[in-house]
């Protein structure tokens, strides 16, 4: 009875280490930064797996005609093929931050391979744009205790997230707005993508059309959207307010 007992408690806890090793929440290996207090009237948009032709532009033009800034997590390889569109990332004053060089999950790949993999993206940023990312967001939200040591280590600051659009699993931009919509509660980082992992040049028109239903949306219910910077520096701030003086 006892070996079934402790068999049981065994696969218990590696079912949840596993499920913690790639939860966009989960904090058993260590802090990751997924927002502000529920309830707080900001939100982030991120966008991952670009940049990506023409989709990260479009997605720009939108972004702009809404007057919304977001955060991009690149792929070093993709920003190396396209660096004219990384810069204008930048130029229109979105964040960005590093998504590894070539998208490999971390839980199986060796700390060296991790580290070659965050500074391999890290230079190709640094030579485009002449500064280095200070976020990073592990490719599939897959982390071990030594990924995160080393991005830190780097001064990379792990960012997840804690709303998605399922927008790599579905071509209906219907569908990423009603997830969105069923998971935001204010606060939240929202991930969606602007390419794809598998190869450059995917169809994300359907993230686009999405992004521009879900600003106004939220704008008129008085929401403002906010890069993962400004979040983190509110989230800072809050934190540092006296009790009894907030309001």
């Amino acid at each position: 009875m006892l070996g079934y007992l402790v068999a049981g408690a065994t696969s218990a806890v590696i079912a949840a280490a596993s499920y913690q090793s790639r939860s966009p929440t989960g904090q058993w290996y260590g802090p990751t930064f997924t927002g502000l207090p529920r309830g707080s009237k900001q939100l982030a948009l991120t966008y991952d797996d670009g940049p990506n032709e023409p989709y990260t532009l479009s997605l720009l033009e939108v972004l702009a005609r809404h007057q919304v800034r977001a955060t991009f997590f690149l792929i070093g390889r993709y920003a190396l093929q396209r660096p004219d569109i990384v810069r204008e990332i930048s130029r229109a004053g979105h964040a960005i931050g590093n998504h590894t060089y070539t998208h490999p999950n971390l839980l199986f790949v060796s700390p060296l391979q991790t580290r070659v993999q965050l500074e391999e993206c890290d230079r190709t940023l640094l030579d485009i744009l002449g500064e280095r990312p200070t976020m990073f967001r592990p490719p599939f939200g897959a982390r071990r205790p030594e990924s995160l040591r080393i991005a830190r280590a780097m001064g990379l600051e792990p960012v997840m997230w804690r709303v998605t659009g399922w927008d790599w699993k579905t071509t209906s931009a219907d569908y990423v707005e009603q997830e969105v919509s069923k998971q935001v509660r204010g606060g939240d980082i929202i991930l969606l993508h602007d390419g794809s992992h598998l190869r450059f040049g995917v169809d994300r028109s359907h993230t686009i059309v999405a992004t521009d239903r879900l600003i106004p949306r939220y704008k008129a219910l008085g929401c403002e959207f906010v890069t993962i910077p400004e979040m983190m520096r509110n989230d800072v701030a809050q934190s540092r307010v006296p009790v009894g003086t907030a309001g």
